[in-house]
């Protein structure tokens, strides 16, 4: 049985990590995974897992460690924010990550009805169509200005949520701006004046998806918001602001992190050439190759915990309470897991075992799609354009954030 110590004592060694730095954290990660895998961060005021089993371990106790927290703001909304998300009816809750049974068990019966292999086969060739017309347009328009994120990241998946969901094409940089607005409230670092635009922009968001639900029940469509509906409808237990808090988080997680995904797999593509070859050659290593962008640059690096009780991560006393991040770009690299865990292999048998779609009862329900998404992009680019290659100057930064790893731009050439 292992010893435990008390709590928050670690001093002010931080080892390097600075929690909203996420360009190139890894040299931190390695030392806390060494020398403090479970470290008090008082700059945050939460405890800091960085190991692979650890970190599985607490997403698989979801009684002890729960999620509830996970979509609550980083830094607390201030008083005039909080106001203009009142006077604006804001009622929106997660869709399913930050909920726990038997709530959560019970939303998620019914949206795994609706949310079935046989909607993404039927997108599939959508995908396809949309990720080919957004490279054709990419190659009109020339290398010297291509970058993968605008040119094709940024709508390929938002088009396919549109279609999915049953929202007009025209409204994509309106959705987008709201998602922006969502994951900048809720997980960057912001000041009480900037936290205000993002708050407006929050309740429109909110009042779209509440809009959408009853718009379904008045014209009914072949989307999943009807799905929905017609689950309700005929006996399956979910309400309406149920199904609206569900779409709220699927309108941002369903191409946001979709985004990312695609422009990270690029640009790992580009900064691993023999596995771009690779690919060329032998186009069945691409879910592979997905798999393994998912372990070394996922969309998202960390997320969040709260314990409800009394318990222990590796030793170490986690009071009820404490608030947890759980550092997935640090586990998916633990040598404890993953042999050479910094060497970017498409082959890795056990690649699939990463942690950035979550574990346990919170597995991403949407993670098929995601991954559907990348191996097409990574067909159709290493088909039309095989001498694809990351600009010799591209800036390969990352925007500041607690959880989301997003790359400020791809600028490729060819």
């Amino acid at each position: 049985m292992s010893t435990v110590v008390e709590s928050k004592t670690f001093g002010k060694d931080y080892h390097g990590f600075d929690p909203f730095k996420l360009t190139d954290p890894f040299d931190s990660y390695k030392a806390l995974r060494a020398e403090a895998p479970v470290m008090w961060d008082d700059r945050i005021d939460m405890f800091v897992v960085t190991r692979y089993e650890d970190v599985k371990a607490v997403f698989d106790d979801w009684e002890t460690f729960s999620s509830k927290d996970a979509q609550s703001p980083v830094r607390p909304l201030c008083a005039e924010a909080k106001q203009i998300m009142a006077d604006g009816g804001f009622t929106a809750y997660s869709g399913l990550s930050a909920r726990i049974p038997p709530e959560h068990t019970r939303i998620r019966a019914v949206a795994t009805k609706a949310f079935t292999p046989r909607r993404y086969k039927v997108l599939e060739p959508f995908i396809r169509e949309n990720a080919d017309n957004l490279i054709d347009a990419m190659i009109a328009k020339g290398a010297d200005s291509a970058d993968i994120l605008p040119d094709l990241a940024y709508d390929l998946p938002t088009l396919t949520i549109f279609a999915l969901i049953g929202v007009p094409n025209d409204m994509v940089d309106l959705v987008k701006d709201w998602a922006t607005s969502r994951a900048t409230l809720t997980w960057a670092d912001l000041s009480d004046e900037e936290q205000l635009p993002h708050a407006r922009n929050m309740v429109n968001y909110w009042n779209f998806c509440q809009k959408l639900v009853s718009d379904a029940k008045v014209t009914p469509g072949d989307n999943l918001v009807t799905d929905l509906v017609n689950l309700q409808l005929a006996g399956d237990e979910i309400s309406d602001h149920e199904i609206a808090s569900f779409l709220y988080s699927l309108l941002f997680a369903g191409h946001e992190t979709t985004t990312t995904l695609i422009s990270n797999a690029v640009q790992q593509m580009m900064l691993n050439q023999d596995a771009w070859a690779a690919i060329q050659a032998d186009p069945s290593k691409i879910p592979g190759a997905v798999d393994e962008v998912l372990r070394t640059a996922g969309s998202i690096f960390a997320w969040r915990r709260t314990a409800m009780k009394d318990g222990e991560i590796n030793g170490v006393a986690i009071p009820e309470g404490s608030k947890i991040l759980l550092v997935l770009g640090s586990a998916n690299r633990d040598p404890q897991m993953f042999e050479n865990p910094d060497k970017f292999d498409i082959e890795r048998e056990n690649a699939r075992n990463h942690l950035s779609f979550g574990f346990g009862i919170h597995y991403c329900i949407g993670n098929l799609l995601g991954k559907l998404q990348t191996r097409v992009a990574l067909e159709e680019l290493s088909k039309k354009i095989p001498a694809l290659q990351l600009k010799a100057d591209a800036p390969l930064t990352f925007g500041d954030n607690l959880s989301f790893r997003v790359p400020t731009s791809v600028p490729v050439t060819w």
